[in-house]
């Protein structure tokens, strides 16, 4: 049988796959055309798709790499800033060392079916929507469950409540890096909080950042102070009767029970 070694590069931030060649042309893309939707459009994917993939390097990256600009005279668009530059700068030159190095071992493949049929079986991929990169900073252990604090950047925080046997499996500790991850249609969006008390311990205060309207559901991704976006799944009825606008207030609420996390 013939078979030829080939590979993609990713980087990785806390077991989670952050940045790989796909996500590069899109960000080569942002800043060549200065625009999501022209971005998306050229690499082959939705403005939704895209935008999620921009969020999801911005929360995981320890500076944004993509912002938003506002007015001139194309009414506003976005940017690459100097962190995305650089980044794209240093990935290219890494991919140019793998490329060599598979080239080098490319003519030396052993038992090649079992060691595809091995890839295909770790290559997992994650469905939730909502992905964050943090440190634990505080842990209040239960009877039977812990509730752990996770630190994002910009000083935005994340709880999950987890079983006691997840604790010692995974090795958490304080300090210890984790990625949290929550799906969107787990997460509500209240407009209007007032002297609401709700039983949730993440009840996260942002600003609309963005609304794509679907044909029976649309996406509202909040921004919170620290810079980490939140993205909710809700019914159409649900955003009129919210009357949600980019850049109104509103609470991105999560059951703590939702958030789901993981360690490498």
């Amino acid at each position: 049988m013939d078979i030829s070694l080939t590979g993609d590069l990713w980087f990785r931030k806390s077991g989670q796959e952050f940045l790989g060649s796909r996500r590069i042309q899109l960000l080569e893309k942002v800043g060549e055309l200065g625009s999501i939707t022209k971005a998306g459009k050229a690499v082959g994917i939705s403005y939704k798709t895209a935008w999620e993939q921009v969020e999801m390097l911005n929360n995981l990256s320890d500076r944004p790499l993509v912002v938003k600009t506002t007015g001139g005279r194309g009414g506003g668009g976005t940017r690459l800033t100097e962190a995305g530059e650089e980044v794209i700068r240093r990935f290219r030159l890494i991919q140019q060392e793998h490329e060599r190095f598979l080239n080098s071992i490319g003519n030396h493949l052993q038992d090649g079916e079992g060691f595809y049929q091995f890839l295909r079986k770790i290559n997992m991929k994650v469905s939730a929507r909502n992905i964050w990169s943090g440190d634990i900073a505080q842990m209040q252990k239960g009877a039977i469950n812990t509730l752990v604090t996770v630190a994002l950047k910009g000083g935005d925080h994340i709880c999950s409540l987890i079983t006691n046997e997840s604790v010692e499996s995974l090795g958490l500790e304080i300090g210890a890096p984790v990625v949290a991850m929550a799906k969107a249609p787990a997460v509500m969006v209240i407009k209007e909080l007032g002297k609401a008390r709700l039983s949730a311990c993440n009840i996260l205060q942002g600003t609309v950042q963005r609304i794509i309207e679907g044909q029976v559901d649309c996406d509202v991704t909040l921004e919170l102070p620290g810079g980490t976006t939140v993205s909710a799944t809700l019914t159409l009825a649900s955003d009129q009767s919210l009357d949600l606008r980019e850049g109104d207030e509103a609470w991105a609420v999560v059951q703590e029970s939702s958030v789901i996390l993981g360690v490498v």
